[in-house]
């Protein structure tokens, strides 16, 4: 599913136009980005919780070149399922 056929799920039902569901959804997106990058989690209760996750610094491989090379520290975007979001997907 694509960002259009959510907004179209979404404002199939709760019977609300397809715009005000396209800006809530980017305003869901936007709250939630803003959130991550300010360092803070965001849990929905039921659903899940979106987090940062700091990777360590490594050593990867080319696969063009064969060539060893370091992969920099960063911080990347998590997404932990809730209990009930596993349950309703079994």
């Amino acid at each position: 599913m694509n960002k259009a056929k959510l907004v179209e799920s979404m404002a199939k039902q709760t019977k609300l136009p397809k715009s005000t569901c396209k800006e809530c959804l980017e305003a869901f997106i936007t709250a939630v980005s803003g959130s991550l990058k300010g360092g803070k989690s965001v849990v929905l209760t039921g659903f899940g919780t979106f987090s940062i996750m700091k990777r360590k610094k490594r050593v990867g491989v080319n696969p063009a070149t064969g060539k060893k090379m370091d992969i920099p520290a960063k911080k990347v975007p998590k997404f932990k399922p809730g209990k009930a979001l596993k349950s309703m997907i079994k």
